[in-house]
């Protein structure tokens, strides 16, 4: 059984970021509202990221993808994380990977501070 291109621009961006100097905290966090798909430590910076994967040729950017509903939702998930580990003084982004696949060749960016806080 072949993997979701979701899944696979998923592990690619774990890799990317990695590679960049992120340390991987989750993948795939899971809670009753939702998930992140990754959750990193950038420097002194936990980083909500959210993985974005598409053919070159969609209409749709990732940024775009990122609607206030689910801004919202990723403020709701980051917030509990925080209070989980007790970390209400660090400093907080969010980040969107976008990973763009064209035939053989594959693109990713990081789009850093992609949006803010939502409620």
């Amino acid at each position: 059984m072949s993997k979701s291109l979701g899944n696979i621009g998923e592990e690619l961006a774990v890799r990317h970021l990695e590679e960049r100097g992120y340390i991987i905290l989750e993948k795939n966090y899971r809670t009753k509202f939702g998930e992140i798909d990754i959750i990193a430590q950038d420097k002194d910076v936990i980083v909500f990221v959210e993985v974005k994967t598409r053919k070159l040729n969609s209409i749709e950017s990732p940024k775009e993808a990122i609607t206030l509903k689910k801004q919202k939702k990723l403020s709701i998930l980051a917030t509990y994380y925080l209070k989980k580990i007790r970390g209400k003084n660090m400093k907080a982004r969010f980040d969107v990977v976008a990973v763009h696949f064209e035939q053989e060749k594959i693109f990713m960016d990081i789009i850093k501070n992609a949006f803010e806080v939502a409620f």
